[in-house]
């Protein structure tokens, strides 16, 4: 009999997948989220993250903005959102944080000055932001997970040259840790998913009533839990990983003759922890959805479970049948690179290929597509 132990059967499983990544260190800070968008115009993507935005190509060059407040191992930054706000041609971003319960915009104005801060409005702890079409105008509205006080989103109306306004639309007296957003029961409109259920959308979403659907619970969930046909059977499923704890998982719609709903879940991954954050996203241009996911470092100022294991990034390939697992990233501190709570996922050399960028208490780093 061979005994093996746990690190040997890690080297075993965590195998690189046939889409190669080189890893880009860009630095060294410790803020949580990194969006992707053209900040002075010239047509390249940059990256923005915390207090300062990186200059592409190169990534080499930083440029200030602001002065996120700290708060022991965090900063109180825990979305970069890209909008043109206030109309005047220049992208700003949307952030938010747990701390000072503020849901807020930095407005970019250009040529070297620092970025303005606008509060929106004060919504209770915001765990992190995601932007949806939620009235399907084409046009995103802001919606915080804000664990335990109401859900709701804010419809956006960008200004001229002037201050925007938000009208905050609530959907539900309370949710939990966790949140998605998509068409569930196939209406064609999109139904909030939080931790203990879905809330149906109405025909009029600014006034109609969200109807809560009781039928799966799973706290807390990843941020966002994502609304997709994993198996191809017309029906929607959902993607979800703990976000303080192990595992990962999809959950598959079924629907009995009378049309009775209800859900299976399918483990992905029970070995690894702290799946705060994911994506949904064609990586090698075959029209097929990969699960771009991985650890988020110290989550809980490491007091998760598995919060001292090794880390990674990782994609997951639906083979037909199940998830593939593949490695990105993995090994320990200083080796292995996980996430944060905000990660993008953008082509930025125009090679058609999607890269991959991360920010973390790790560190920000640049995952280049190679094919």
């Amino acid at each position: 009999m061979i005994f093996l132990f746990p690190e040997q059967i890690l080297a075993q499983t965590e195998k690189a997948g046939p889409i190669k990544f080189r890893k880009q260190f860009i630095a060294a800070e410790s803020f949580e989220s990194v969006g992707v968008f053209d900040v002075n115009g010239d047509k390249v993507p940059d990256l923005v993250s915390g207090n300062f935005w990186y200059e592409g190509p190169e990534y080499l060059k930083r440029h200030h903005i602001t002065d996120v407040k700290r708060h022991g191992e965090y900063y109180d930054d825990f979305a970069t959102i890209p909008m043109d706000l206030n109309g005047d041609g220049r992208l700003d971003f949307v952030t938010g944080g747990w701390f000072s319960e503020t849901l807020r915009w930095h407005e970019n104005q250009g040529a070297g000055k620092p970025w303005t801060d606008h509060n929106i409005a004060k919504t209770g702890n915001i765990e992190t932001i995601r932007a949806w079409d939620v009235d399907g105008d084409g046009s995103l509205e802001l919606v915080p997970n804000t664990p335990g006080k109401p859900l709701a989103f804010y419809k956006v109306k960008a200004g001229t040259s002037t201050t925007p306004e938000f009208t905050r639309v609530e959907v539900a007296k309370t949710h939990g840790h966790g949140l998605g957003f998509g068409d569930v029961n196939g209406d064609g409109r999109g139904d909030f998913i939080i931790s203990n259920g879905w809330l149906e959308a109405p025909a009029n979403p600014f006034t109609g009533s969200w109807k809560l659907h009781s039928e799966f619970s799973i706290e807390p969930a990843s941020v966002p839990i994502i609304v997709t046909d994993v198996n191809k059977d017309g029906l929607s499923d959902l993607i979800s990983g703990n976000g303080h704890g192990y595992g990962l998982s999809w959950y598959e719609q079924k629907l009995d003759k009378r049309g009775k709903r209800s859900w299976v879940t399918h483990p992905i991954d029970a070995d690894n922890s702290q799946f705060h954050e994911m994506q949904w996203v064609d990586l090698n241009n075959d029209g097929k959805q990969e699960l771009v996911t991985g650890k988020r470092y110290r989550a809980h100022n490491g007091n998760d479970p598995g919060a001292n294991d090794d880390f990674g990034l990782y994609y997951y390939s639906w083979n037909g049948d199940s998830f593939t697992k593949n490695v990105i990233s993995y090994g320990s501190l200083g080796e292995g690179v996980g996430t944060g709570i905000y990660f993008s996922v953008a082509d930025l050399r125009g090679t058609g290929r999607p890269d991959i960028i991360v920010a973390g208490k790790q560190g920000l780093y640049v995952f280049y597509n190679e094919g």
